[in-house]
């Protein structure tokens, strides 16, 4: 595939469809899924009104819910069946406030689907295609929330971004400057850049670029230093906290 890629052969989008439909036995969960610290969640201790609200506002069509700590994950709320279930409780009482107050959303939440994080994409997707659902919560070994994935996410891994018009546009964004540098968001995988700009940056240590870079420092570096290694240039553009949250890289 390489060779005809670079003959001319083969087309590049052709070469990675097929490249990452064959990677799907070697890659696990872990690798693509959305981290924790980026859930959306819903409190069940939150009243009914602000959590119907969460719902409509949210561009996620399902979401997690957790009781007292977002560890306690009690099960999954559809933003459909949470609506279907107010409009039928509403239209069942003489009392609209009061039928939205009483209301129960865990009654409309469906069992958690939990799955190791050291699953491989290939056995996920056909879990996914023989349970009919493409949502799960990945767990390490102690059975602790790690991530989330979906369904979309493995299909990504072969025919590249889907995006609808619920996506944020900045989202895991690249951007050429123009003069040979790159603008980029340090949760981007370091996968979609090779992917996009066929480069060949390792990722068996790290799954993001932000990850790679701490990894190769050995440290949380502050904005504005300047790192080399695997034939580029790193710059820490900003960074929240620990978080590594823009990136100049420049191919050397």
């Amino acid at each position: 595939l390489q060779l005809g890629h670079s003959e001319g052969v083969v087309e590049k989008e052709d070469r990675d469809r097929i490249l990452g439909a064959l990677d799907l036995g070697e890659r696990v969960v872990e690798e693509i899924m959305l981290h924790r610290s980026d859930i959306e969640m819903v409190n069940l201790g939150d009243a009914p009104d602000v959590i119907l609200q969460q719902c409509i506002k949210s561009p996620h069509t399902r979401l997690p819910v957790y009781q007292n700590d977002p560890e306690n994950i009690i099960g999954v709320i559809h933003s459909k069946d949470l609506l279907r279930a107010i409009y039928k409780a509403i239209g069942d009482s003489n009392d609209e406030d009061s039928a939205l107050k009483t209301f129960d959303v865990s009654e409309v939440a469906v069992p958690p689907y939990f799955v190791p994080e050291t699953t491989t994409l290939d056995d996920q997707m056909r879990q996914f295609l023989r349970n009919r659902s493409h949502f799960a919560l990945v767990v390490d070994e102690y059975g602790s929330l790690q991530g989330l994935i979906t369904l979309e996410d493995i299909l990504e891994e072969i025919v590249g971004e889907i995006t609808d018009e619920f996506d944020a546009e900045t989202e895991h964004q690249v951007t050429a400057t123009g003069d040979g540098e790159f603008m980029v968001d340090g949760a981007t995988t370091i996968r979609d850049l090779n992917r996009a700009n066929d480069w060949n940056l390792p990722d068996e240590e790290a799954n993001t670029i932000a990850g790679l870079v701490i990894h190769e420092a050995q440290m949380i570096p502050t904005v504005g230093q300047v790192f080399s290694f695997h034939g580029f240039r790193f710059e820490v553009i900003e960074r929240e906290g620990n978080r590594i949250t823009e990136l100049k890289i420049r191919p050397l």
